[in-house]
């Protein structure tokens, strides 16, 4: 009986060496997201796991593919099981012409066990193979509709699309859209992302079986790289509306060019949330932290007496905008799991967009003398309520 173990971190000591050096390849060079959601083995009493189910990142979601090694004979390369909903998905029947066909099994005839970049080579070409088999889907499908969509924006570069199926049939076709042609880590000083940030605009269309002189509107939603959020949150900008009628290419551009305005909002929000931490040194005293790059966050101490405690400044995307958040810990209080007392979070301090940073920090200082003596007294109840 195979044993199926859920993976958590980066650990796949399971495996045979020379398979987990192919995977820790792939997860920490592939630009992709790929993760790996369950590692076992084919055999009954196995000393090595030899296989894993991947998590593969297509149209804004993940496959679920899994990768068959025989940890038996290590040297051979690995098979690959697709999901049921893919089950006539036969890559190498993709290809036409014996160049093609020997260019798709390139990785498989070049199969190196030895060589850690053998398994990422296997995946992309199966992944952009993959592509076509969903493209070639789409294009089957009896929907003036979405072939009129495909045709206005296939020479976008990046453009993926997939069949959502339900009950067997098609119903519903996906569409994750590329969004501006701009080098968004170059924008930041300093960046420490290490993929390409990207910005995308799925779009789910229904599946219909005739022409409609007045479509519904698909379902739209901005989506980003997860690191993308210290500089932007996309779900904060606000989509055009779809008009009746509309089509991707005419709904685009004036996505883009509001996305272009968020985007340069938010790298001057940077400068802003940087003259504002720069600002807390006169009165607060130099941060004993700060967030160096996007300057999200800062860490003063603080002391009122004999009594010493941290504040915490949580500067938003939207700042100058959205104020601060800020949050007390106590220096000397601290709960029965020996965790520090830490306030709730406090906003209702004097705040005006408009006011310069000297201005917006001295209004908080004076805010925080009196805060200060009432957060000394949620302490002190706080530990007789213990």
């Amino acid at each position: 009986m195979a044993v199926r173990a859920e993976i958590s971190g980066g650990g796949f000591a399971s495996l045979p060496p020379l398979i987990a050096a192919q995977l820790n390849y792939l997860l920490t060079y592939s630009p992709l997201p790929f993760k790996v959601h369950q590692i076992w083995s084919g055999c009954k009493y196995p000393r090595y796991s030899d296989r894993f189910t991947l998590l593969v990142p297509y149209c804004l979601d993940y496959v679920k593919w899994d990768i068959i090694y025989n940890a038996q004979y290590p040297m051979a390369a690995p098979d690959v099981i697709f999901p049921l909903e893919a089950e006539d998905f036969h890559p190498l029947e993709l290809v036409s012409g014996q160049q093609e066909i020997e260019k798709a099994k390139s990785s498989l005839h070049d199969w190196n066990i030895n060589d850690p970049t053998k398994l990422l080579s296997l995946v992309y070409e199966l992944r952009n193979m993959y592509m076509r088999y969903q493209k070639k889907r789409i294009g089957e499908l009896d929907d003036a509709r979405i072939k009129f969509e495909i045709s206005t924006i296939l020479s976008r570069e990046g453009l993926e699309m997939s069949i959502v199926s339900g009950n067997g049939r098609p119903d519903e076709v996906k569409f994750a859209v590329p969004l501006l042609d701009i080098d968004l880590n170059k924008l930041v000083n300093g960046c420490p992302w290490k993929h390409q940030q990207k910005i995308h605009l799925q779009v789910i269309f229904p599946v219909s079986q005739k022409y409609v002189s007045a479509p519904s509107a698909p379902r739209v939603k901005l989506v980003s790289s997860p690191e993308l959020k210290a500089l932007l949150s996309v779900e904060d900008v606000k989509l055009p509306v779809w008009l009746d009628g509309m089509c991707m290419a005419e709904y685009l551009p004036a996505l883009e060019d509001n996305l272009k305005m968020q985007v340069v909002e938010a790298v001057t929000s940077i400068g802003a949330r940087r003259r504002f931490i720069e600002a807390l040194a006169p009165l607060f005293g130099r941060p004993l932290e700060a967030d160096p790059v996007f300057c999200r966050r800062a860490t003063v101490l603080s002391v009122s007496g004999s009594f010493t405690f941290l504040v915490y400044f949580y500067l938003a995307c939207q700042f100058p905008k959205q104020q601060p958040v800020l949050v007390l810990q106590s220096c000397q209080h601290f709960d029965s799991q020996g965790a520090p007392v830490t306030s709730p979070h406090l906003t209702d301090y004097p705040w005006s967009p408009r006011w310069d940073p000297s201005q917006m920090v001295e209004r908080i200082f004076e805010f925080m003398t009196e805060e200060c003596l009432n957060f000394k007294t949620y302490c002190n109840d706080s530990l007789q309520q213990q």
